[in-house]
């Protein structure tokens, strides 16, 4: 509330200055830089942690570029971290900025982050709400309930209209700040403290700061704070009851640097609590106080025409004359955001929202990533991440893009193992992203995004070592130790050999082997190695040694094919559905192991055939899995289609419980396994699940059609089309028993069709030769292609 001793907002020589704000305000912020020009104070005292005070000199450094915020942790807690964003139209950076260039001196006067971050850790988060006027539980947003006051339903387009659009240097510049001061007074004389009863512990320690200032340089002080503040600073206290409110604060050493930050962070709720929807809307405000609309619409043509879009200077003027028009509708002095937008979707979008999006996106949010300087204080882990980002041209950007490396490239695998000795860390800036071009192992495509927090990742991963490196192979290590799950050990063993962490190699491996020979479970067992046999190929393009690796998979492959056929007996629905996906991830990874061990560990392959064709004929073991063993065998050219043919016979006769031939048919053909291809192509097939569904007895129909739909649903709408006609078309000469001579199918192989597609064959898998070559003699162009 406003004291009677001195008028709201104050002349020189009768206190400190103090200039109320809104946090990321470009007005404000243009405010302040005009009433520090006409005060001119010895120093200046701006809301912030004062532990910061020494990283003052740095806004003055010229790599420092806003967006920026301090960052403050817990030294023997370093994910436990606050922070406090600056934008070059805040109007604390400004006012950082003229204390440094006008030689003032600056501090910060906020409650000191280690009492926030201790209150943090306590648990005690705000306080409950208090209540204002007998209108129970209050929250007070000053903005809203001015903008309220004042008759407008947004409080964004009330600020825009009364601050933002107010033009700088204008009269007196120190009225807008007395005429805030005002209003806030009344509203802390209606709400107190808003239901915010941390402020008054903050504000009880700014009083104390502003009081040491004026002994210090009289009343030659300015401070820059929050509106809401200024009531209270101004309201008169004593140092003793100031000093009662922090006594006994909790407290906790901490640590401040830094970071760089981003327009889309400011969009979301920052550490001043004051998120804005628009920071590249503001940012352009404060960059362009004069002719602001024509500036950004122009910006917005520009973008949208370097997107292909057709846009003229005369889509510029009709969009200015229509966001002014509406202006002038609304009875607002400029337009804002909301008229340009509008005047943007109906001229230069031709009113789809698609393109719109495109300009709220890149402009009105925008991925600007603000930059700090090498001299700013850091962790040593942070130093050498730097580095290596500086070394291997890869600098962290706030905007997603994707990244493809080649691995037979130095640079690209340099790259590849600091990405993923990142994510072993906790530290995501990449995110590993499904390849286009290839599925070979040398390729790896990723998703990179730099966030703010990713600062604090790296404070936090700074206890495992002061490099990457070392860093990642201590994480590695401990988490080998501390894993839960075979499959866990597993897993780090493959991101050990990804991120090359030789060192940490060895101890993974060993207790990955202790894990491996203590685990009886066959699903843990059948879980964990296809990772392991998966490191193997990584081992190749790597250069890795990945001999005691290939031993322990191949180990672990014999003791599954030990324990899986009992394993599989008895199950349950559920855990049947699940024991096949085991079956199919372990007969992935036998393929590939087979080929690394052949030497050493003989026929793997022939082994595991073998334990196929005891699940595919044991009756105890569920049908999902006696259903996917005989697919597996069909597919490896094991079993004969006459034989998988009278298997399914078997299954399907009237002797089997509907239930379980439903679910042979989804491990035979279900899934996205190409089971439908199959049916297509094989009519003895596809007529024996005709047959047999059409005469299931229609008590039981309801019991398996959930399966079946689950079975056939997977399939691609063509193939379902497909499958569709032939049975409408239904079997010919009474040979549903069979399957055959369902239509569309002839009886023999027609060469010259099959003829016809052998060049384009040979193109797509590169067998062709260089014109001249022996290969380019006619009389060779279809030897030894087909039996």
């Amino acid at each position: 509330m406003a004291s009677a001793d001195r008028p709201p907002g104050g002349a020189r020589g009768e206190g400190p200055l103090l200039l109320g704000v809104r946090h990321h305000g470009p007005g404000s912020a243009r405010a302040v830089r005009a009433a520090l020009e006409a005060a001119r104070p010895q120093a200046v005292l701006i809301e912030g942690p004062p532990e910061a005070d020494a990283l003052i000199p740095l806004v003055a450094d010229e790599e420092m570029r806003p967006p920026v915020a301090l960052l403050a942790h817990a030294v023997d807690e370093p994910g436990r971290s606050a922070f406090w964003p600056l934008a070059e139209f805040s109007p604390e950076w400004v006012a950082l900025r003229w204390a440094v260039e006008h030689g003032a001196a600056a501090t910060f006067i906020d409650l000191p982050a280690a009492h926030t971050l201790a209150w943090e850790k306590e648990g005690e988060g705000e306080q409950p709400p208090t209540t204002g006027g007998g209108a129970g539980p209050v929250r007070v947003d000053p903005l809203a309930v001015l903008a309220d006051a004042a008759g407008y339903d947004d409080p964004e387009r009330w600020w825009e209209d009364v601050v933002e659009h107010r033009g700088a240097g204008k009269g007196d510049a120190l009225a807008p700040f007395a005429v805030l001061e005002e209003a806030m007074a009344a509203l802390r004389e209606e709400y107190g403290s808003g239901g915010q009863e941390r402020d008054l512990v903050r504000e009880a320690h700014m009083r104390l700061r502003v009081r040491a200032a004026q002994r210090e340089f009289g009343r030659e002080v300015a401070v820059v704070c929050g509106a809401w503040h200024v009531p209270a600073l101004r309201r008169k206290s004593t140092v003793a009851a100031d000093r009662a409110l922090l006594k006994g604060l909790p407290k906790v050493k901490t640590d401040m640097t830094w970071v760089p930050w981003t327009h889309r962070r400011l969009s979301r709720a920052s550490g001043y609590g004051a998120g804005i929807d628009s920071p590249g809307w503001y940012g352009h405000l404060f960059e362009a106080p004069d002719r602001p609309v024509e500036r950004w619409l122009t910006k917005v043509a520009g973008l949208l025409r370097a997107e292909d879009r057709i846009v003229s200077s005369a889509h510029v003027i009709e969009a200015v004359r229509l966001a002014e028009t509406l202006a002038a509708l609304r009875g607002r002095p400029l337009p804002g955001l909301s008229e340009t937008t509008e005047a943007v979707r109906a001229v230069m979008c031709e009113g789809s929202d698609v393109p719109l999006a495109l300009v709220h996106d890149r402009l009105v949010v925008g991925d600007v990533l603000g930059e700090v300087p090498a001299s700013a204080p850091a962790v040593p882990l942070q130093r050498d991440l730097a580095r290596l980002q500086k070394r291997l041209r890869c600098r962290p950007e706030a905007v997603e893009r994707e990244l493809e490396l080649d691995l037979r490239k130095e640079t690209d695998a340099a790259r590849s193992k600091l990405l993923h000795r990142l994510r072993l860390l906790g530290v995501d800036w990449g995110r590993p992203a499904v390849s286009r071009g290839t599925t070979g192992t040398f390729r790896e495509t990723w998703r990179l995004c730099w966030e703010p927090e990713s600062a604090v990742r790296v404070a936090e991963a700074g206890v495992w070592g002061t490099t990457v490196l070392a860093a990642a192979s201590a994480k590695a290590e401990a988490d080998a130790v501390g894993a839960r799950a075979l499959a866990d050990v597993t897993r780090l063993a493959e991101q050990c050999l990804l991120a090359e962490l030789p060192d940490a190699l060895p101890m993974v491996m060993r207790v990955l082997a202790d894990r491996a020979a203590l685990d009886a479970d066959v699903g843990h067992l059948a879980q964990a190695l296809p990772a392991l046999v998966r490191s193997l190929r990584y081992g190749d393009v790597r250069g890795t040694d990945t001999g005691a690796l290939a031993g322990v998979a191949a180990g672990l492959a014999e003791r599954v094919f030990v324990g899986l056929p009992p394993a599989c007996a008895a199950l349950d629905a559920e855990a049947a559905e699940e024991m096949r996906g085991h079956l199919d991830a372990v007969h992935g990874a036998v393929a590939l192991l087979a080929e690394a061990t052949a030497a050493a560990h003989g026929d793997l392959r022939g082994r595991w055939r073998a334990v196929l064709r005891t699940l595919s004929s044991r009756d105890t073991v569920p049908g999902v899995v006696r259903g996917r063993a005989v697919r597996l065998l069909l597919d490896e050219g094991e079993l004969a289609q006459d034989e998988a043919a009278r298997l399914m016979g078997l299954v399907l006769s009237p002797g089997t419980a509907p239930a379980d031939a439903a679910a042979w048919i989804e491990g035979f053909v279900g899934g996205g396994s190409g089971g439908g291809m199959l049916l297509v192509h094989d009519e003895r097939l596809l007529g024996l699940v005709d047959a047999w569904l059409t005469g299931v007895p229609a008590e039981a129909f309801t019991d398996v059609l959930p399966l079946l739909r689950r079975t056939f649903s997977a399939y691609e709408s063509g193939v379902r089309r497909t499958l569709g006609e032939l049975v409408r078309r239904g079997p010919r000469d009474g040979a549903a028993a069979t399957g055959a001579g369902l239509p569309g199918f002839a009886p023999d192989l027609d060469a010259r069709r099959a003829d016809a597609a052998v060049p384009l064959l040979r193109l797509l898998l590169g067998l062709d030769e260089p014109a001249g070559s022996d290969a380019d003699d006619p009389a060779n162009d279809l030897v030894g292609v087909a039996p």
